[in-house]
């Protein structure tokens, strides 16, 4: 069967394994990620598939400002141990993604993360766009699936490419400090805020309000 790249690629950020390995995992699984996983640790490929299931509890919720106070953001980085959220490289870590947040502007942490109406929202755009186009109607889910890689490499902050390493993504990055670390790393949740965002909506809709009032 055929085996996109990426589903390889997810299955090597989950995973820590090579391109070719992941592909021929994902092969003799017939796609399965899940049992590509599997057979990637039976095979002793996986790097770090072994913490996937380890509870990562601890760790810290760091802070970074950026631009003399203009963007704000706080992420919650999670590890197994105290004694890791304790050490230099954890919280270099937690600074770097929480540095990215400011920079790319992620909406959620992962694809899981988006809600359905969302999500189908987009569909619909692009299933109207490829309409307009005139594209075939037996190609439009398959075009606006690949449309959605590129929604998620923009909304999710695990598919984005890492801003220090644009090699890998933030997921990937997880997967190698997993790997380095011996603790599953994991990022929870985030915040982020950017000095006057929103005033102008609120202003707009407060004038659209009173003016319907109005008339």
């Amino acid at each position: 069967m055929s085996i996109s790249t990426s589903d390889i690629a997810r299955l090597r950020a989950m995973t820590g394994a090579g391109m070719l390995d992941c592909k021929n995992a994902l092969e003799e699984a017939l796609g399965n990620t899940e049992q590509a996983v599997d057979i990637l640790r039976k095979k002793g490929i996986a790097k770090a598939a072994k913490r996937a299931g380890k509870i990562a509890a601890e760790g810290a919720i760091i802070s970074y400002i950026h631009g003399g106070g203009k963007i704000g953001v706080l992420v919650e980085l999670n590890c197994e141990t105290d004694f890791v959220a304790k050490t230099d490289g954890f919280r270099i870590l937690a600074n770097d993604i929480a540095m990215h947040i400011a920079a790319s502007n992620p909406k959620y942490v992962s694809r899981d993360d988006i809600p359905a109406d969302v999500l189908e929202r987009e569909k619909n755009v692009y299933r109207d766009q490829l309409i307009q186009e005139g594209k075939p109607a037996e190609m439009i889910e398959k075009i606006v699936d690949g449309k959605l890689i590129k929604f998620y490499a923009d909304a999710c902050l695990l598919e984005q490419a890492f801003i220090k390493d644009e090699e890998k993504t933030i997921e990937q990055l997880l997967t190698n400090k997993t790997a380095e670390i011996g603790e599953k790393i994991s990022i929870r949740r985030f915040a982020r805020y950017e000095l006057g965002e929103g005033i102008e909506k609120e202003r707009k809709d407060f004038a659209d309000e009173v003016a319907a009032q109005l008339s």
